[in-house]
């Protein structure tokens, strides 16, 4: 060990020797290169500050559709489920009628679609929850994660109303639950 730390500092001296040696790379530059580099810079620099909108600004937001199951972990655990009938129930089994389609429709705000029913969960001003075969303001969910990692959604219509599901696999009002309780605590699982 000691023989190899007395050699390190000799090796750098000759690294640093020899390199000062070594002929430097002959640089030619044209004036046009120059000039044509200046203005791409200069051009490429207002283009930042004056970014134009394009169409395709959000629509990153609007594709990515995620095919999920709600989990709540209340009671013996439920997955929130859509039946074609138009209610809104939980089951402990997963079934065909627990998957759903979560689409954003705006930052933060998703839609919830049955894919067996073909309904979607919308909320009613009084907090109950339905199946609607049509998509309208009561059908948006501002999708909140939590701190435990669940998530919470509140109507968009009628803010600070949530989804809930009772330790008995029925949905509560949306006007009775708040964030910080387990019933609006939703997993979703592949």
């Amino acid at each position: 060990m000691s023989m190899s730390r007395s050699k390190l500092p000799l090796l750098l001296y000759g690294i640093l020797l020899c390199s000062s040696f070594a002929p430097l790379p002959v640089i030619s530059i044209k004036r046009q290169t120059i000039q044509s580099a200046v203005s791409l810079v200069r051009a490429s620099s207002s283009s930042w500050d004056k970014r134009e909108v394009t169409a395709r600004d959000g629509e990153y937001l609007l594709g990515i559709k995620r095919l999920r199951r709600l989990y709540c972990n209340v009671g013996i655990g439920f997955h929130i489920q859509v039946l074609p009938n138009g209610k809104i129930t939980g089951v402990h089994n997963e079934n065909r009628n627990t998957l759903l389609e979560i689409s954003p429709v705006e930052r933060g705000v998703v839609t919830l679609f049955g894919m067996r029913s073909g309904l979607f969960i919308a909320m009613s001003n009084k907090g109950k929850l339905y199946g609607s075969g049509h998509y309208n303001d009561e059908c948006k969910f501002r999708e909140k994660l939590l701190a435990n990692n669940y998530n919470a959604y509140e109507s968009a219509a009628y803010p600070g109303m949530y989804i809930g599901l009772s330790k008995t696999g029925k949905t509560k009002r949306g006007n009775r639950v708040t964030p910080t309780m387990t019933m609006t605590h939703f997993l979703p699982r592949i």
